[in-house]
């Protein structure tokens, strides 16, 4: 310990620019610690190095199920539930959406099948009567798809599976999956950024004056590791804490940045999920190619057996004794399997209306501000909960190494006094 405040003038005043390199240093470390743990959040998206010793993948795509079962949780829980996509759909609209391509898919099912099951009498049949079948089936169709659609919406929890479209979507694509937490928290991250800058340069200047008094050669390695951890630590905190805003020393109030930015953070947060998640094609693709399409095939063929045996009405005996029963039956399930082979291509045609139907984004919102300051949290925590001590460890490391290297620069470059 120097005591002797003459000495202490003497060293300041030979090596002034380095002791005040030392809160601009600090500084730099606090930030590019903050700069460097962001990225390992983040970043690379897949394995990089030897398993199973040496290497990194980014905590958010590594722990992808994770972080997307959580993210989804919360989602199905409070945010969108099955029936909030689907009960603003009206079957007579969808129908009339679809009819164009819907009157050809018809056509094109019902010269392949009675070209298969009846070959000889349809080829021998008039023109003019087979045109009369098809347009009494293409007239039909309409209503068979409102009916279709009003079983889905009877059964949608049966058909259809949100928690696997949001999660298999972030899972395989991780980019998306990071660009949830940096879009919704993109203010947040800045904010770690840069209050490294701040809290580096007031740790600094301590640093620089523990330095005059000790020049021990483990104080700027243990500050710029301490730099390092607690400005990783200190951000973290104050972007989620406190809950409700609070004065302090009555000269400032603060609430966590996170929670004061409520009204942006659900914008993006609907938009992203409305836009890129949950949308109609995704949804249209979840329910005819998802974990519970067969059941959604179920639907599909009791209509359209019902809609054949009533369009064979009073002559249906006569069309089973021709084909044959066995064959009657097949013949309605072949039906069945061709219109949802035709159905993916035909609803591409209702996604406009369904998207401006459903009106997500704006439920999202709506929703998103009835969240608790806890469950409002938990969109965006989740990023840093998991391995978040990995992080501030690293900060802290880099921060040690950094201070190692400022410490020989100082003992190479300081003039001696005294």
């Amino acid at each position: 310990m120097i005591t002797d405040p003459n000495l202490i003038l003497a060293d300041l005043q030979a090596n002034w620019l380095l002791y005040l390199a030392m809160p601009f240093v600090a500084a730099a470390i606090g930030y590019y610690t903050k700069v460097v743990a962001i990225k390992m959040m983040f970043k690379p998206l897949k394995f990089v190095g030897w398993r199973p010793f040496l290497g990194w993948q980014g905590i958010v795509p590594r722990k992808a199920a994770t972080m997307a079962s959580v993210a989804c949780d919360l989602m199905m829980e409070r945010l969108l539930k099955p029936e909030d996509v689907f009960d603003k759909l009206d079957p007579q609209r969808v129908a009339a959406e679809i009819r164009d391509p819907l009157i050809r898919a018809v056509e094109d099912i019902t010269r392949e099948v009675a070209a298969e099951y009846q070959p000889g009498l349809w080829e021998s049949a008039p023109e003019s009567v087979k045109n009369l079948l098809i347009q009494r089936i293409q007239n039909e169709a309409p209503h068979m798809v409102e009916q279709i659609m009003t079983d889905i919406k009877s059964n949608i929890t049966r058909v259809f599976d949100l928690k696997d479209l949001v999660t298999s979507a972030l899972v395989r694509d991780k980019e998306l999956l990071n660009r949830v937490f940096l879009e919704a928290g993109h203010v947040e991250f800045k904010f770690i950024r840069n209050s490294g800058i701040y809290f580096g340069f007031a740790i600094g200047i301590v640093q620089a004056i523990v330095w005059a008094f000790t020049h021990n050669i483990w104080v700027i390695p243990l500050f710029g590791l301490f730099t390092g951890w607690f400005t990783d630590w200190l951000a973290l905190k104050m972007i989620f804490n406190p809950k409700q805003p609070v004065r302090y020393l009555g000269l400032f109030e603060w609430q966590g940045l996170f929670l004061r930015r409520r009204k942006q953070v659900a914008a993006r947060y609907g938009e992203l999920v409305a836009t890129e998640i949950v949308t109609p094609a995704a949804v249209i693709g979840a329910i005819l190619t998802g974990p519970m399409s067969d059941r959604l095939f179920g639907l599909v063929q009791k209509q359209v057996q019902r809609t054949m045996d009533e369009q064979a009405g009073l002559a249906k005996p006569l069309v089973v004794f021709a084909v044959g029963s066995t064959r009657y039956q097949e013949m309605k399930r072949s039906v069945s399997e061709k219109v949802m082979q035709h159905l993916p291509e035909t609803l591409t045609h209702m996604e406009a209306y369904a998207e401006e139907a459903m009106d997500l984004k704006n439920l999202l919102v709506t929703k998103m501000q009835e969240l608790t300051e806890e469950e409002f949290e938990g969109l965006l925590r989740p990023a840093f909960q998991q391995d978040e001590w990995i992080l501030i460890t690293v900060g802290a490391l880099l921060g040690f190494l950094v201070g190692e290297l400022q410490v020989h620069v100082m003992i190479h470059f300081a003039v001696p006094v005294g």
